[in-house]
């Protein structure tokens, strides 16, 4: 059983080891039958249990996931044909996101976004959600973060109306795809700081296509932060720009930048091309 960062109880569910293999047998037979998951032959025992975890070892559910996963991959070459770190390094060189050294006490990934260090005028929306996808293909193959999810932070100082005008009820849409049901990560957390009136119609545009539980751990803090970040998250953790006493952001963001950059050739095996064809392993 976790703590929740809401206070309540939620049960992470984990089969004995010596179970898995079933859970993994079965999903993988099942898999082979499906034909936008055939062509993809390397579903690997570390590729599949993401998908089982994520829909804690409901098999059904998990092919559900996984089918989705590649079907949007497919779908969406302008965000997936192109995983290699020089096709957004601009952005990570200006600091735009940071993963936290340490996890929270739910065991929970943290992600920082700065869209402030966004230039709209040098990088599309779409390219802006290739870094998030990147650091979801890294983070999701640590087991802990398979299990307990991820939390994520924005920091919306700088938020302009270039900015809004590039967040597309399209792209709306497919954020809001990924985010429910075709990647294999939980989303435990989505905290927005010093938002501006005017992110409130972008929110409202994309509200309707969450699911309930997504709504429901969505948080506005504003610009009281220092204080409202830490019931939900333990400061020890936190950057010194956010009112913890951690690293600051800056720093952060080159460490994970350096972390990216050095998972060049994993991500190159990850890349979909324009036939929807992809080396995963």
């Amino acid at each position: 059983m976790k703590a929740s960062e809401s206070g309540d109880v939620v049960e992470i569910k984990e089969v004995p080891a010596d179970q898995i293999k079933s859970y993994l047998l079965e999903l993988r037979h099942r898999a082979e039958k499906e034909p936008l998951v055939k062509p993809h032959p390397h579903l690997s025992d570390n590729f599949l249990i993401r998908f089982l975890r994520a829909r804690d070892f409901d098999v059904d559910l998990a092919l559900k996931l996984l089918i989705n996963y590649h079907k949007w991959r497919q779908e969406c070459p302008e965000i997936s044909a192109n995983l290699h770190p020089s096709s957004i390094i601009g952005l990570l060189r200006n600091n735009y996101h940071a993963v936290l050294r340490s996890r929270d006490s739910a065991g929970s990934r943290v992600l920082i976004y700065r869209i402030g260090q966004w230039n709209p005028k040098e990088f599309s929306a779409y390219e802006v959600f290739r870094v998030s996808l990147i650091t979801s293909e890294l983070i999701v193959q640590e087991p802990e973060t398979q299990k307990n999810g991820l939390k994520a932070i924005f920091d919306l100082h700088g938020w302009f109306f270039s900015h809004a005008l590039q967040i597309t009820p399209s792209l709306a849409k497919k954020i809001s795809c990924i985010l429910t049901d075709s990647f294999p990560l939980k989303v435990r957390g989505i905290h927005f700081i010093n938002e501006p009136g005017f992110f409130r119609p972008v929110y409202t545009m994309i509200k309707p296509l969450l699911p309930e539980k997504i709504k429901q751990r969505i948080h506005f803090h504003s610009s009281s932060y220092m204080t409202s970040l830490a019931q939900f998250f333990p400061q020890s953790i936190l950057p010194l720009d956010l009112g913890g006493s951690g690293p600051c952001v800056d720093e952060l963001c080159e460490e994970w930048t350096q972390k990216i950059l050095q998972a060049e050739d994993y991500l190159q095996s990850l890349c979909v091309d324009l036939e929807g064809n992809s080396s995963q392993s």
